[in-house]
């Protein structure tokens, strides 16, 4: 089954784009078909996975729209995982979309065309909480929050889980947090590790084992249209967010291995149940009589 997950945070600058890249060339090292859509109109994620935002089309903006097919949209990448494009027109799109019907489930729509081409399709979401936002929101399974470890990044965390609330609730009841993730951690930050423990106490185990450090290799690999497993593989930067597609893909599997159970588990409780059910009468066993049925 397809999992998708939307990479949302409200606030810029935070690592959102650069989390969905390298997650998304992370998973593909580890032999999963993903699918990264660049639905943030700034089109970094498309330029930093190695395609021109300015020549791709079509793109997000016409699938949305339903003015092209997403299958001729979604081009491949060097990193090995395929990509649907964003550009700058997805603001205008974003306004078109407010005067149509579902507007909150264009995406979704057009996603479940793919069927299960892909294990996972990561959304990079716009640094808003928008119709665009709400869009990948509707059209997720989970959600992975990239806080950077600040003050005001835990102000931020209080509107987004709001909005997530109320998608939850009107829109998508299947919506849930995959994980919190730090980004730009620096050890030696006496904030950094206060904000890291605030996080830790009122997030549980939502906040993510994997922690995305300061790292100037994951600055420098946007600009060179590459993600870092392709730009330098060893630095700390990209042995993090093998990481972190390693602990998403375990907790995948601990998810899987439940639901599986759960549904053994309920088999065997109807198997019983049916077992243990009182015998029907003689009446109801026998087989009607020919009079019966001619009555009928």
């Amino acid at each position: 089954m397809t999992r998708i997950i939307a990479v949302v945070n409200q606030k810029g600058g935070v690592g959102k784009t650069t989390t969905a890249v390298n997650l998304a060339a992370a998973l593909a090292e580890a032999k999963r078909r993903v699918l990264l859509v660049d639905f943030d109109p700034q089109g970094n994620a498309t330029m930093a996975a190695g395609i021109d935002k300015r020549t791709a089309k079509p793109t997000g903006c016409e699938v949305l729209l339903d003015e092209a097919p997403i299958e001729r949209a979604i081009v491949a990448t060097p990193a090995r995982f395929d990509l649907l494009p964003g550009s700058r027109d997805l603001t205008a799109a974003e306004i078109k979309l407010m005067d149509m019907l579902a507007r909150e489930s264009r995406l979704k729509e057009q996603l479940a065309k793919l069927g299960e081409r892909y294990h996972t399709i990561l959304i990079d979401c716009p640094p808003s909480l928008h119709l665009l936002t709400v869009n990948a929101l509707t059209a997720a399974h989970g959600v992975l929050i990239p806080v950077q470890c600040e003050y005001f990044a835990l102000e931020g965390l209080t509107s987004l889980l709001d909005t997530v609330k109320a998608v939850r609730t009107r829109l998508n009841p299947q919506l849930e947090i995959d994980g919190i993730l730090r980004t730009m951690y620096d050890v030696r930050n006496n904030l950094g590790n206060d904000v890291s423990a605030q996080l830790a106490k009122h997030f549980g185990d939502k906040l993510l084992r994997s922690v995305i450090p300061r790292n100037i290799r994951l600055a420098e690999a946007p600009s060179h249209g590459q993600p870092i497993n392709l730009y330098d593989r060893e630095s700390r930067g990209a042995i993090a967010y093998f990481g972190l597609a390693g602990e998403l893909l375990r907790r995948d599997r601990v998810v899987s291995a439940a639901a599986t159970a759960a549904a053994a588990n309920v088999e065997v409780r109807e198997v019983v149940a049916e077992s243990t059910a009182a015998p029907a009468s003689a009446s109801e066993t026998a087989p009607p009589s020919i009079a019966s049925l001619l009555v009928r």
